[in-house]
């Protein structure tokens, strides 16, 4: 059953609110007032750090409400008021601020496993100012030492473990606090106001919510929480979750319902993928080294390929997937959004809106998905050395004539000068032989290859492929074909290899840890614009409702096997073998 979003309007607000945004710019000679995220040497005091996103550059301008009302508007009035404010900075360009985060949902899973954590990386790292508080609210009724005892469980120092970690900890738990409501209450949250205002202490007031709830209470939480706690000085931002809605009509219904309180540039769409380090580093490696650049189009590319996997099923989750599937859990968020970055056009600049034109573009070029070019399927129970693996309909919370799919292969076409013809591949699915998530790029033949009889008559041996493995153990190594030491003329494939936990040291961070960095800074470049997010259901939604109009079955594959027979007859319709059934790459 799909879920139903809540309604925009609530009979409790006898106003509608209009958006506002007021921006100071800031001369240059005060840019040293902001905080930059460095790692200091553990020699030195802590000092006031300047939170540097992800792109590298300072943004120029510090909204004081980032698009927050205070006032109420007659209904009907499209255009936003802009309201004048004093300026809060002093003349020596600095003033005191608190950063204020909000974790709703704080006694579920994510907040546990993922938020909780990644806020204590930040503070370890320095990475968080000199003021901030952590807030959990949710319905269950906690106090803030429970809170702390539940927050402890999944902390860890990982980064520098010669560093006192328990001391670390105990600082940053006497900085997180709880409240318990109602997610749809006023009244809850403006006792959370209050609290907040304590923490503050009349300080500038930054203050970022994490929705960690389902998509059908976002609207609540968040007409809550901007009329009766957001910031009146300085700005509210707020993080959502996918799923962005079930299909175009539902996601657009939410985004104009969350833009009933908040601006764009308020609502921060996070996609974790995008702050994965081999998806950041995707733009690097085109853009900054010349061997790559030339090579990346159609005449040089033979095909792509972004593969999905993982080697467990639902593990429980089965009532919240099967109203979804591997479709929009997966393809049409995580695997779109890589695609729209490999296959961009070279943006004007790295600041945000440049970067998210150029992805809008290739999501508007894309061929609509047609069925001949979809494979779904759905694991079935298999018994293995004596272990019995259970089936997707054997979840207690999966309907038993569920047709819902646990994998999916699709192939795309982007129409446009630099793409036209190459196909891209996708593939995704759970219960599989492996766990991994990986961007493949096959080259064309070498015309006229002198040594193709080398090869025999499988070609595709000789093809050369860049390979981005994403997780696990992250690495970025390219194929490419040389001689075997000796008398004879016998070539072999052998590896040009980056392997990141060789070559670094340092262990990488959780994409949480990056992307909550961004969003406290206000950086926007790995978050998803809601054009992104109508031209990826555009394309998706047209499939999904043929999918279930037609209630067409999944394929049955074996758990812990490679998926449905039917995948890899779609890559050879398209003239592609898939990269990840080679046994040096298992």
């Amino acid at each position: 059953m799909a879920i139903q979003f809540s309604p925009c309007s609530s009979s409790s607000l006898k106003h509608e609110i209009n958006v506002y945004t007021t921006f100071i710019i800031l001369p240059s000679r005060t840019c040293s007032s902001k905080w930059v995220c460095q790692i200091p040497s553990r020699t030195h005091p802590r000092k006031r750090f300047v939170l540097k996103p992800s792109n590298g550059h300072y943004l120029n301008a510090a909204s004081l409400q980032d698009g927050l009302a205070e006032n109420h508007v007659s209904k009907g009035n499209s255009n936003p008021l802009m309201a004048e404010r004093s300026n809060p900075f002093s003349e020596s360009g600095k003033t005191e601020s608190s950063l204020s985060i909000t974790v709703v949902g704080a006694s579920g899973d994510l907040a546990k496993k993922k938020i909780f954590p990644a806020l204590f990386a930040l503070f370890y790292e320095d990475c968080l100012p000199e003021n901030f508080t952590v807030f959990g609210y949710a319905r269950t009724k906690m106090t803030d030492e429970e809170l702390r005892n539940m927050i402890s469980q999944t902390l860890t120092c990982r980064i520098d473990k010669r560093e006192n970690c328990d001391d670390k900890m105990d600082r940053f738990l006497k900085r997180c606090f709880y409240h318990s409501g109602q997610y749809d209450s006023g009244e809850h949250f403006a006792e959370l106001d209050c609290k907040l205002k304590e923490k503050e202490e009349g300080r500038l007031s930054k203050r970022l919510f994490y929705l960690s709830i389902p998509p059908n209470i976002f609207v609540d939480v968040v007409r809550c929480a901007s009329t009766r706690a957001s910031s009146k000085n300085g700005w509210t931002r707020v993080i959502v979750e996918k799923p962005f809605g079930r299909d175009s009509e539902s996601s657009g219904e939410l985004t104009r319902c969350l833009k009933q309180y908040l601006a764009e540039d308020q609502i921060f769409r996070i996609d974790h993928y995008l702050g994965k380090e081999l998806v950041e580093n995707l733009s690097v490696l085109r853009f900054s080294n010349l061997v790559f650049e030339p090579l990346w189009s159609r005449d040089y590319i033979r095909n792509v390929q972004f593969i999905f996997s993982e080697d467990f099923g639902t593990e429980g989750r089965g009532g919240y997937f099967d109203n979804y599937g591997i479709i929009r859990d997966i393809m049409q968020n995580h695997l779109l959004q890589i695609l729209a970055l490999f296959a961009m056009e070279t943006p004007v600049s790295l600041d945000a809106e440049d970067i998210r034109n150029e992805k809008v573009k290739v999501l508007r070029s894309m061929r609509p998905l047609q069925l001949e070019n979809v494979v779904v399927g759905q694991y079935k129970g298999h018994s293995k050395s004596g272990k019995t693996y259970p089936a997707y309909t054997d979840d207690p919370t999966v309907p038993k004539n569920s047709l819902t799919p646990t994998f999916a292969a699709a192939a795309l076409f982007i129409d446009n000068a630099r793409w036209d013809g190459v196909p891209f591949l996708m593939k995704a699915g759970k219960a599989l032989h492996t766990k991994r998530a990986e961007i493949r790029v096959q080259f064309r033949h070498v015309p006229g290859n002198l040594f193709k009889r080398n090869f025999g008559t499988d070609l595709d041996k000789a093809t050369n492929e860049l390979v981005l493995r994403v997780q696990p153990d992250e690495a970025i190594y390219l194929k490419i074909n040389n001689k075997v030491p000796g008398l004879g003329m016998r070539l072999d494939r052998s590896d040009l290899n980056l392997l990141y936990r060789a070559r670094y040291l340092r262990e990488i961070p959780d994409a949480y840890e990056r992307l909550l960095l961004d969003a406290i800074e206000g950086e926007r470049r790995l978050f998803i614009r809601s054009d992104e997010l109508d031209a990826a259901w555009a394309l998706f939604t047209p499939l999904l409702k043929e999918l279930e109009e037609k209630k067409i079955a999944p394929e049955l594959y074996p758990y812990g096997s490679r998926g449905p027979v039917g995948s890899h007859y779609l890559a050879a319709k398209h003239n592609v073998r898939w990269g990840d059934l080679s046994g040096e790459d298992s």
